[in-house]
């Protein structure tokens, strides 16, 4: 089992602290508005005071606030305590942001991992629940057993901007498929027909043409885009 802390304690935050908890972890956490520790606290987490007082605690540091603003803002107030410490980081973002703050922390003596969560909260262990990463591969296999344990865990590279770049562009597809279903039911609503209803007719249809993007995938890496 591993010591870990973690920083940010949102839905996602508590989701990721109460599966290390579950897993036999010892977890210690901070979040910056306090208040939020309390459950976690009753099954067996620390809560301390700042960050630098959590990453400073551990060998390794899980971070996951609402953005590369509020993380940038860990950062500062924690450098002190980041050298020799590696420090996860699963806040959402873009893949400037990740290679900058990747820049920032190896500046300070710390190794980064950076991650893109693709499940909710309650999918966070759950074998549907999947986390890429990106950055240091020793930081990646040294806490593979901790990471795996919330998820599928898939590195992608020593770029810790390819974690990023594949959470923005899976989201992408997923936000294509979501705008094209509300589309089609809108029309069919537009006669007075049932959206489940139609789902009958449109899941199947839908699983069936995935079997196209093989094919579309070949022209696009061949950049042959002929019939």
């Amino acid at each position: 089992m591993a010591n870990i802390s973690i920083i940010g304690l949102g839905a996602m935050g508590q989701a990721l602290t109460a599966r290390f908890l579950q897993q036999g972890h010892t977890v210690t956490a901070w979040n910056r508005t306090p208040g939020k520790a309390a459950s976690l606290v009753a099954k067996g987490a620390r809560e301390v005071k700042s960050a630098a007082e959590a990453i400073a605690a551990s060998d390794v540091t899980v971070m996951c606030v609402l953005d590369y603003a509020a993380s940038d803002s860990v950062i500062d107030d924690a450098a002190s305590a980041l050298s020799g410490r590696a420090l996860v980081n699963l806040t959402n973002g873009t893949p400037a942001q990740a290679r900058a703050a990747a820049e920032r922390v190896a500046g300070l003596g710390a190794a980064y991992l950076d991650g893109g969560i693709m499940a909710t909260p309650p999918m966070i262990g759950g074998e549907h629940a999947l986390i890429l990463y990106s950055g240091s591969k020793a930081t990646f296999d040294a806490h593979a057993g901790a990471l795996e344990g919330l998820g599928a865990a898939n590195y992608l590279g020593a770029d810790a901007g390819l974690a990023s770049l594949h959470d923005l562009a899976l989201l992408s597809g997923m936000y294509g498929l979501f705008a094209g279903f509300f589309h089609a039911t809108a029309l069919i609503d537009s006669e007075g027909i049932r959206a489940g209803a139609f789902l009958k007719l449109l899941s199947p249809w839908m699983t069936a043409m995935m079997g196209e993007l093989p094919g579309h995938a070949e022209k696009i890496d061949s950049g042959r885009h002929g019939v």
